[in-house]
């Protein structure tokens, strides 16, 4: 039932979502390659463009409160009902004008299977707790707040208070009426439109084949158990592509420059939703001033992408001077942040520097593939992830920073892949069929050629059975996170989530202000705010430094009662001379300690 009621609630928002989508694409021109299934998962995408501007504007008036959430979603619910029957027609009628489709080969029924097989742990990761670094630290915390205050804020305690967060005002509004778990299933729905999405675009520009190993590394490298928001400027930048070929193949004056307003839209999204999809725009603008330079059509592209983002970055700027706060602190001048916080910043990055998967790595092999060749679509796909790695290898190459072009790359991937094995096969048809002299080619080929076959079979075979036993270990391993009960979530937060038992004593028995000490990653289980960080105005290095004595009045004069720190923290400072004298054990367990701050006098 737990699974069953999130998946509900999941599929009443996806239903709104298409419903809002539908309306709107119903009003423009039909794009010129007909797909009935990608033309639904970009109108989704578009709902949820739609809702999360919505949920903007009520919060920016302070009206994003519970009816409000609730109200919009069965109004989305009502335009899919109202559209529902028309769309089921045109379906019908587009698969009847269609070419009947070709019969699975071999080949793309064990890419099929190994697509399920891969698509399984992704189906139960969601149902997880939440229990991941950045969800923590400041992800769900920034969406509970908006939830309960109902209004955009800067939250100072939260490490990034002046973030753009588009695609948090979704789990805002998951919380404010359901748990949890269910913003995991709004992260989950971006991977599963976009890998609808590479699979439709797969068919249409390549193969079956193509597709069904483009989307099934894309789902692959996913990660479906929290509530970050890298998959959801993923789907974003990846509908943003689509329309824009759409307008590449539309004609101007038949509804083109449409497709041109929906991809700036779509960008627009995902750079309201992360600064990171800033960094695709002097590709696109180069892009569309190669096809197009008629004012008109760059205003309404313009109007388009800032309506999503513009309220994010206008605000930065008045009230900071810096649009894009921190990261543009060299340029615009520093606020909450200091240099050494900026030098800081770049240094972890650098620090957590990887190559990204290797399931991405053939992406370089697919200008060899003919279908590089004969899909103008391909090329311009190949050449944004060629743009997307050089760029991530000049800036941070964090892995993680290159995932909104990771359904891109997984479908050129995919291409490559093909181009790799292709050379593979042929080099040992070669190496096989060149033994033996001339009278004895005919005979010879015939048996190798047949060993290699059944050889390949029992290849094919033990592949399969390996990714089926990593696929099931991976769900059950996923199923076991899952926590229906408050018994086993309990249980879970406090294997999972270090400090956990200390953060939940304080949620419900802090008086006052809570200063945490290395615990930023659990902060959602603490109290709401609570501050301390590594950066920003509340910094550790601006207190721990200071003699116990020291520490505690400035804290208690800053309007803090009480401090939380892990067991690893008690050596450096439950231990210096004075500590006792000004912190008193509260509450310890798991790991985590609270104090009470015994110096009051500023």
């Amino acid at each position: 039932m737990f699974a069953a009621a999130h998946y509900a609630a999941l599929a009443v928002f996806v239903l709104g979502c298409w419903g809002f989508g539908r309306a709107l694409l119903a009003r423009l021109a039909p794009p010129p390659r007909r797909d009935a299934w990608l033309e639904a998962a970009m109108a989704a995408a578009l709902g949820v463009g739609l809702f999360i501007c919505a949920f903007q504007l009520l919060a920016i008036f302070g009206a994003f409160k519970p009816g409000a959430t609730v109200a919009l979603i069965a109004a989305g619910v009502l335009a899919a009902a109202l559209q529902l029957r028309p769309w089921w027609r045109e379906v019908r009628a587009l698969r009847a004008a269609g070419a009947a489709a070709a019969p699975w080969t071999r080949a793309e029924r064990i890419a099929g299977i190994a697509l399920a097989l891969v698509a399984l742990p992704a189906l139960v990761a969601p149902l997880a707790p939440p229990a991941a670094f950045d969800e923590l630290m400041y992800h769900l915390p920034y969406a509970r707040q908006v939830a309960q205050q109902g209004s955009l804020g800067i939250h100072e305690w939260l490490r990034y208070p002046w973030f753009p967060y588009n695609y948090n005002l979704l789990y805002a509004a998951a919380l404010q009426v359901g748990d949890d778990v269910l913003p995991h299933f709004l992260n989950a729905l971006a991977g599963a439109l976009s890998a609808v999405m590479v699979y439709r675009l797969g068919i249409q520009h390549a193969n079956r084949l193509t597709a069904c190993i483009g989307a099934a590394i894309w789902i692959g490298i996913g990660d479906y158990s929290n509530a970050l928001i890298d998959m959801g400027v993923a789907l974003f930048v990846l509908s943003a592509c689509v329309a824009l070929w759409w307008w590449r193949e539309s004609e101007p004056l038949q509804g083109g420059t449409r497709w041109l307003g929906l991809a700036a839209f779509c960008l627009g999204v995902a750079a309201g939703s992360k600064y990171q999809a800033l960094t695709f725009l002097p590709l696109v603008a180069l892009f569309v001033v190669w096809h197009e330079r008629r004012p008109r059509a760059w205003a309404l592209a313009l109007l388009c992408f800032l309506v999503p983002c513009v309220y994010w970055y206008a605000r930065n700027a008045v009230m900071t001077g810096d649009p894009f706060n921190p990261i543009g602190a060299r340029v615009f001048g520093f606020t909450d942040w200091i240099p050494a916080d900026y030098v800081q910043q770049v240094a972890d990055v650098r620090d957590h520097a990887a190559r990204p998967n290797a399931l991405i790595w053939a992406v370089f092999l697919a200008p060899f593939s003919l279908l590089w060749k004969r899909s103008a679509a391909l090329r311009a796909a190949g050449w944004f992830c060629f743009y997307s790695v050089a760029v991530w290898l000049l800036t941070s190459r964090y892995p993680r920073y290159l995932t909104a072009s990771f359904p891109l790359l997984a479908l050129m991937a995919a291409i490559g892949w093909q181009v790799l094995f292709g050379w593979i096969a042929a080099g040992v048809r070669r190496a096989f069929g060149a033994r033996g002299g001339p009278a004895e080619a005919a005979p010879a080929a015939a048996a190798p050629a047949g060993r290699l076959g059944l050889a390949g079979d029992w290849i094919v075979v033990l592949l399969l059975a390996a990714l089926a036993a990593v696929s099931l270990g991976q769900t059950a391993g996923k199923v076991a996170m899952i926590s229906p009960t408050p018994e086993t979530r309990e249980a879970f937060l406090r294997q999972h989530v270090p400090g956990y038992a200390a953060m939940d004593y304080l949620r419900q028995h802090a008086n006052g202000r809570v200063y945490q000490i290395a615990l930023n990653e659990a902060i959602y289980y603490g109290p709401n705010p609570i501050w301390g960080d590594t950066l920003g105005p509340w910094r550790y290095r601006d207190f721990l430094l200071l003699l116990p004595g020291d520490m505690a009045r400035k804290l208690a004069a800053k309007g803090f009662t009480t401090i939380v720190m892990p067991a690893s923290m008690v050596p450096t400072l439950a231990t210096r001379p004075g500590f006792d004298e000004h912190f008193a054990l509260l509450y310890e367990k798991d790991g985590g300690r609270v104090y009470r701050i015994l110096s009051t006098a500023p």
